[in-house]
C-alpha cells in the first residue's frame, strides 16, 4: 500500500505539544481517510476515530458526545495524552463553532487531547475555520496521485497517467474504459459538483454550473474567452457570473482558470482564462467520445492531453508549495506554464506534439529573466523524469 509524504507531516505534528488543530484537506478519493488510518498504525498514541457522514447533521450533541468519550479514556486510562479524530465533520451543521468550544475547554482544563480534522469539501472546511477556528488551526493538503504513486501502486506506464489521470479508486477500471467512465461519473464527478459544490455555495444556476463544469474539462489546456463561454453555455448570464462559478470549482480543487502572467497586476485579472483541471481523468471523462486509443493514437490530441497533464501536476503542487501559476501569451508567442514564487520565476513549455517549437520561450526570457526554462518532452526533458522530479528544486 502506498504510504503519502504526507503522513511524516502529520506524524510529527501529533508527537508535538498540543499548539493546534490538524486540518488534512483535499479532493474527494484521494486517500485522506486511508492515510490517517496509517498513522494511526505507526503511532503508540491511544485514539478515537468517528465518521460524520451518516450523522444527522442537526445533531448539535454528536460532536460533544464524541468528545466527552476522550475525555472518559483519559480519566479512566490515567492516560497523559489522546488523539481524537473526526472525519467529514463538515457535514455537522455548526461543527466548527462546536468544536472552538470543547478544543478550549481542554486547553482552560490541561487536557492533552490532540485533534485532527479531515475534509473532502475544502469550501466547507475553508468557512469553518475562518470563521471560528482562527488561529488553532493547521493545514496538511492532499492532492492527486502523482505519476509516480500511480505508477508504484498499479505500475502504470506515462500514457496511462497521461490519460486516466491521479484517482486511485478508478485505477482498477482503467483497462475497461466504459466501466472507468462510469465509476469516474457516479463516484467522483456527481458528488464533487452535488456535494463539494452546490451544497457549499449558493448557485443561483445549478444547471450553468454543470455546463460550465463540462465544457470546462473538456477545453483544459485551451485559452477559452468568457465571451466564447457564454456564446457555448444555455442561460449564462454573464461574465461575472462565470467568474464566479470558475472560482468555486477551483476552491474545489475540479478546474481553474489559469491567468496571464503580466508584472501588471490589473493585465492579469482582465486576461483570457487558460481553463486546467487539477486531474487528468476529468479532461478525459467529460470529453465525449473519446477513447485511450483514439487519443494516443492522434498527435496533436494527444499533445492535448499531455499539456493538460503537466498542468495538473504543476497545480496540484502550487498549494503545497506555495507558488503561483500562469500561463503568458504575446500575439503568436506563448509559454504554456509560468511558475512565481517571490521573486523567482519558472518558465516551462511543453513540447507535446500539438504545435512546432516556437520562440516564446526565448522572447519571454528576455523580457522577464526567469530563473529557470524547462523544456518537457519531446527530445528534452522526458515526461517520466519531469513528473517524478522536485519542483521546489527550482524555485
Amino acid at each position: 500500500m502506498i504510504r503519502r509524504e504526507q503522513s511524516d507531516i502529520l506524524i510529527d505534528r501529533i508527537k508535538e505539544h498540543r499548539h493546534t488543530i490538524q486540518v488534512v484537506s483535499g479532493p474527494r478519493q484521494v486517500g485522506k481517510t486511508t492515510m490517517v488510518k496509517q498513522v494511526l498504525e505507526e503511532i503508540s498514541m491511544p485514539s478515537l476515530f468517528f465518521n460524520a457522514d451518516a450523522v444527522n447533521p442537526d445533531d448539535n450533541g454528536w460532536i460533544s458526545d464524541r468528545w466527552s468519550e476522550a475525555r472518559a479514556r483519559i480519566a479512566y486510562g490515567g492516560i497523559s495524552e489522546f488523539l481524537l479524530i473526526f472525519d467529514e465533520i463538515h457535514k455537522i451543521n455548526n461543527w466548527s463553532e462546536q468544536v472552538k468550544k470543547e478544543w478550549d475547554a481542554d486547553t482552560r482544563n490541561n487536557l492533552n487531547i490532540k485533534v485532527v480534522l479531515l475534509g473532502s469539501s475544502r469550501l466547507l472546511l475553508k468557512k469553518g475555520l475562518t470563521e471560528s477556528l482562527a488561529g488553532r488551526f493547521e493545514t496538511i493538503p492532499l492532492g492527486h496521485w502523482s505519476y509516480k504513486e500511480m505508477h508504484d501502486a498499479f505500475g502504470w506506464d506515462i500514457n496511462k497517467y497521461v490519460y486516466f489521470g491521479g484517482y486511485p479508486g478508478s485505477a482498477v477500471y482503467a483497462n475497461d474504459e466504459k466501466r472507468w467512465r462510469r465509476y469516474m461519473r457516479d463516484s467522483i464527478v456527481a458528488p464533487a459538483i452535488e456535494k463539494d459544490v452546490l451544497l457549499t455555495t449558493y448557485i443561483y444556476k445549478p444547471a450553468l454550473m454543470h455546463q460550465l463544469f463540462h465544457l470546462g474539462c473538456s477545453y483544459s489546456g485551451e485559452l477559452l474567452s468568457y465571451n466564447k463561454m457564454l456564446g457555448s453555455l444555455q442561460d449564462a448570464g454573464n461574465a461575472t457570473t462565470l467568474v464566479n462559478y470558475l472560482e468555486v470549482l477551483g476552491e474545489s480543487k475540479l478546474i481553474t482558470g489559469l491567468q496571464k502572467y503580466s508584472v501588471d497586476k490589473s493585465r492579469k485579472y482582465r486576461s483570457i482564462p487558460k481553463l486546467q483541471v487539477y486531474n487528468n481523468a476529468l479532461l478525459t471523462v467529460m470529453t465525449d467520445g473519446m477513447t485511450y486509443e483514439k487519443a494516443f493514437t492522434h498527435p496533436a490530441m494527444w499533445g492535448r492531453w499531455v499539456e493538460s497533464a503537466v498542468g495538473s501536476y504543476l497545480l496540484d503542487k502550487a498549494v503545497e508549495l506555495e507558488y503561483q501559476l500562469y500561463y503568458w501569451r504575446e500575439n503568436d508567442e506563448e509559454v504554456d506554464f509560468v511558475i512565481t514564487r517571490g521573486e523567482s520565476i519558472v518558465a516551462i513549455e511543453v513540447k507535446s506534439g500539438r504545435r512546432q517549437q516556437n520562440s516564446g520561450l526565448s522572447i519571454f526570457g528576455n523580457m522577464f529573466h526567469p530563473k529557470f526554462s524547462l523544456v518537457v518532452g519531446g527530445d528534452h526533458m522526458p515526461l517520466e523524469e519531469f513528473f517524478c522530479g522536485n519542483l521546489e528544486n527550482l524555485l
